[in-house]
C-alpha cells in the first residue's frame, strides 16, 4: 500500500497493488508542469488508485492528462490514453518517497545540461519502450 497527497492536504490518495516503472523523467513537459529539472514517477494499475478529495485535470498534450491539486498546485498523476489501465504518480507526493527510488532515467536527451546524473541507472534517450538506451 502506498499513500500520499498534495502539499496542502486537500487531495490524498492510496494505491493498492505493485508499483512499476519507477523513473526520473527529464522531458520538457514534466519539467514545465512541475517547475523542476526532472520529475520522479512510478506507475500503478489505475484500478488500485483511490483519491480522497478531487484532483483537477489538465490535458497537457493529445491523449495525456495530468492531475493536480487545484488549491496548492501539486502535480499528482500522469495518464496516457495509449495505456489506459495504468497511471503514473509523482514519487515525491508519496508520504514516504524513499519507498520507490528511480530505477532509470527517461528522456535523458532532454536533460538540462547543468543537471548532473552521477548514478549508474540506465538512461533512455526517450522512453524505455523504444529501445533508445543511451550508450555509456
Amino acid at each position: 500500500m502506498y499513500r500520499g497527497g498534495c502539499l496542502c492536504g486537500a487531495v490524498r490518495y492510496e494505491v493498492e497493488g505493485p508499483a512499476f516503472h519507477s523513473t526520473l523523467c527529464h522531458c520538457s513537459m514534466c519539467r514545465r508542469a512541475a517547475g523542476a529539472p526532472a520529475v520522479a514517477w512510478f506507475s500503478v494499475r489505475r484500478s488500485g488508485l483511490r483519491f480522497a478529495g478531487a484532483p483537477a485535470s489538465y490535458q497537457s498534450s493529445p491523449g495525456v492528462t495530468r492531475q493536480f491539486c487545484s488549491r496548492c498546485g501539486t502535480q499528482l498523476t500522469f495518464s496516457d490514453a495509449r495505456t489506459p489501465e495504468d497511471v503514473d504518480i509523482t514519487t515525491s507526493s508519496l508520504d514516504d518517497p524513499e519507498q520507490l527510488p528511480p530505477e532509470d532515467h527517461t528522456f535523458s536527451e532532454n536533460r538540462l545540461h547543468w543537471m548532473q546524473m552521477d548514478d549508474q541507472l540506465p538512461r533512455y534517450l526517450r522512453t524505455r519502450g523504444d529501445g533508445s538506451l543511451e550508450s555509456a
